[in-house]
C-alpha cells in the first residue's frame, strides 16, 4: 500500500495533472482500508502544498472545542469541549493561490469518511467562531490566522482496535490570500469513553449526505442519543425523515417524546441493526 500511495501522489504532482489533485487525494486515502489504518498526515498531504510547520509525535494535552469559539470577558467560551492527554503529531501546509479553503477542507472531510469514523464536531465559516482563537488558543499556530468566514474545522474519532485516534483538520484562507491546511492526529493515553457528536454537526451531516446511519445504536433507545437526535431535528423543523432499522418504531416514539413532531417522522424498512435516518425528498 505505501507503494500505491507514493505512486498516486507522484502522478498528482505532475503539472498537467494538478487539476486532479482533489480526486487523487481521495483515491489515495480510500485505496488503503477506508481510512482507519492510514496516517492522515501523509494521506492528506497536498502534493503541490508547501510545508509550513510539522511537529511531533510528542506528549501533549489538547482541548478540542465542540462548538464555536468566542472570547467573553477575557475568557475562552465554547458550548462543550473534549480535553485529552496523549501523543500529538501535526502538519500544516500552504496551498497554491488557485485553491479555495472550502474545496481543500471538503477533500479532507470526505477522505476521512469511513465506517469506523465518527464525526464529533464539524463547523464552517462564522459558525466556527473567531479564526484567531482557533490559531492561537486551540491549535497554537499563528500561521493559521485568517478569515472568519473562510475557515472550517473537523474533529473525528477513529477506531483503532482497543484504542482511539482523534483527527483534527482546520482549513483557512490566510491574509496572503492563500489557503492553509492543518491536520493533526492525537492518540489519547486513556480511553475516551462515550462522546456524542454535537447536534449542529449531525445536522450538517444529514443535509450533506441526505441520511445518517448509526449501526451501533441499540434498543431501547438511550436517553442521551434520543436527546441529541431530537435537538438535531428541531434545528430544522422543515425536515421530514424516514426511520429504518429493527428498532425504528421505538426510536420514533423516543424522538416524539423528546419533542420532535410525530408528523415529521415515518417508518421505513424495519430490518437491520441500529438506526438509519433519511430525508424524505
Amino acid at each position: 500500500m505505501p507503494y500505491l500511495s507514493r505512486t498516486l501522489h507522484g502522478l498528482c504532482a505532475r503539472p498537467w495533472l494538478r487539476a486532479l489533485l482533489l480526486p487523487c487525494l481521495l483515491l489515495t486515502l480510500g485505496a488503503t482500508s477506508a481510512g482507519a489504518s492510514v496516517d492522515p498526515l501523509s494521506a492528506l498531504q497536498p502534493d503541490d502544498g508547501q510545508l509550513l510547520d510539522q511537529r511531533g509525535p510528542a506528549p501533549a494535552e489538547r482541548l478540542y472545542p465542540l462548538g464555536p469559539l468566542r472570547r467573553i470577558g477575557g475568557a475562552l467560551r465554547m458550548e462543550a469541549r473534549l480535553q485529552v492527554r496523549g501523543e500529538l503529531a501535526s502538519a500544516t501546509w500552504e496551498l497554491p493561490a488557485e485553491r479555495s479553503a472550502s474545496a481543500a477542507f471538503k477533500v479532507a472531510r470526505e477522505a476521512l469518511r469511513a465506517a469506523d469514523t465518527q464525526v464529533l464536531f464539524w463547523c464552517e465559516g462564522r459558525d466556527c467562531g473567531e479564526s484567531n482563537l482557533w490559531a492561537n488558543d486551540i491549535l497554537g499556530n499563528t500561521r493559521l490566522l485568517g478569515s472568519d468566514d473562510q475557515q472550517g474545522f473537523l474533529l473525528v474519532r477513529q477506531a483503532q482496535g482497543a484504542t482511539d485516534r482523534l483527527v483534527a483538520v482546520y482549513g483557512v484562507l490566510r491574509g496572503n490570500r492563500r489557503v492553509a491546511l492543518h491536520v493533526e492526529t492525537f492518540v489519547p493515553e486513556t480511553p475516551l469513553g462515550p462522546v456524542l457528536p454535537t447536534s449542529g454537526t449531525l445536522l450538517r451531516e444529514l443535509r450533506d449526505a441526505g441520511q445518517l446511519s448509526f449501526p451501533d445504536l441499540a434498543t431501547p433507545p438511550a436517553a442521551d442519543w434520543a436527546s441529541v437526535l431530537a435537538r438535531t431535528l428541531n434545528l430544522d423543523s422543515t425536515l421530514r425523515l424516514r426511520l429504518n432499522g429493527e428498532g425504528a418504531e421505538q426510536w420514533q416514539a423516543a424522538l416524539v417524546a423528546a419533542g420532535v413532531r410525530a408528523t415529521r417522522l415515518s417508518l421505513g424498512e424495519q430490518a437491520g441493526e441500529g438506526l438509519r435516518m433519511e430525508i424524505i425528498r
